[in-house]
């Protein structure tokens, strides 16, 4: 069973229909939750539905972001930052993700330079060449609990 908490908003599925329906129904007599069914599209993320499990991905949210810079056509980068970049440490976490480019990125908005404007092309055209990436969770056969969190 995954559980994924969002503020007030959650996301709960399984491959154990009955574990899943009694924990729904304990959460609903706390909190008087709504079913939304299957879930497809949750917060920018895509979710499909496979034989093997599902897959999560930013694809529509991306070439969102992209038409709107009207950079859906550029050439993908194939890091999200060049080797002189000034405005992160150089010694780039490659565990971070894409809010934390532009996070770092986002500083400088007050006095951005033609540099900073170079950089954030290029976060975008990375961001093209990674498009159609996703997280593949697999349907595991025997219960176990993994929890992930992310916090400033």
């Amino acid at each position: 069973m995954y559980l994924l908490v969002y503020v007030d908003d959650l996301i709960l599925t399984g491959n154990q229909s009955t574990l899943l329906t009694s924990f729904v129904q304990s959460l609903n007599s706390e909190f008087g939750i709504k079913d939304l069914g299957n879930l497809n599209y949750f917060l920018g993320l895509e979710v499909t539905h496979t034989d093997s499990g599902i897959v999560i991905n930013q694809t529509k949210y991306a070439i969102d972001i992209l038409t709107r810079a009207k950079m859906l056509d550029a050439k993908p980068a194939p890091t999200p930052l060049s080797t002189n970049v000034s405005f992160v440490s150089a010694v780039f976490d490659h565990y971070k993700t894409r809010p934390f480019l532009c996070g770092e990125s986002s500083q400088f908005l007050q006095a951005p330079t033609i540099d900073h404007f170079q950089e954030v092309k290029r976060i975008l055209r990375y961001l093209k060449g990674t498009v159609s990436y996703g997280l593949h969770y697999n349907r595991v056969q025997s219960p176990s609990i993994i929890g992930y969190s992310d916090a400033d």
